[in-house]
C-alpha cells in the first residue's frame, strides 16, 4: 500500500460525509415544512447511499499485482441521496393553510433528534478522517527527512 493511497481514501471521505452532513442539515431545516417546491405533499427525509467506487479495467487486470502490494485503498463515495419511504405525520390543524378537507396537516417524518445523531455521526467521521490525512501527511514527510 503506497502512502498516497491512505490520502485518496481518506480525501474521498471526507467529501462523502460533507455531503452527508449537507443532507442531514436540510433534513433539520425542512422538519416542518407542509409543502414542497412544487406544492406537491410535505418534504421527504432524505438519506444518503455510500458504496466504494467501482475498480477500473486496469485494476482489475492486476489483481494479483495488488495482493502482493497490498492492494489499492478504494475509498467511499456518495452514490445516490434517496428519499425516505416513511408515510408522512399527519395532524389534525383545521386552521392551516395545507389542511386538508377534513383539517389534517401532513408533516415529514423526520425526527430531530435522530438528525442530530446523524449529524454528530458525519462530524465525528469527518474530523476521524482529518486526522489519518494529518497522519498520512506526517509519515510523507517523515519518509522524504529519512532520504535526506
Amino acid at each position: 500500500m503506497g502512502l498516497f493511497n491512505a490520502l485518496e481514501a481518506s480525501a474521498s471521505a471526507l467529501s462523502a460525509e460533507r455531503q452527508r452532513a449537507e443532507v442531514v442539515a436540510a433534513n433539520l431545516a425542512n422538519a416542518e415544512s407542509t409543502r414542497t417546491d412544487n406544492g406537491i405533499g410535505p418534504f421527504r427525509r432524505k438519506l444518503v447511499v455510500f458504496s466504494s467506487p467501482a475498480p477500473s479495467r486496469f485494476q482489475l487486470l492486476l489483481t494479483g499485482l495488488n495482493k502482493l502490494t497490498g492492494g489499492r485503498l478504494g475509498g467511499v463515495r456518495l452514490t445516490k441521496v434517496i428519499e425516505d419511504p416513511a408515510p408522512p405525520i399527519v395532524r389534525y390543524e383545521p386552521g392551516h393553510p395545507d389542511a386538508d378537507p377534513n383539517g389534517y396537516v401532513a408533516y415529514p417524518a423526520i425526527n430531530p433528534v435522530q438528525e442530530m445523531v446523524d449529524l454528530m455521526g458525519a462530524v465525528r467521521a469527518y474530523q476521524l478522517n482529518a486526522s489519518a490525512v494529518n497522519a498520512s501527511k506526517q509519515m510523507i514527510q517523515q519518509s522524504l527527512d529519512i532520504l535526506k
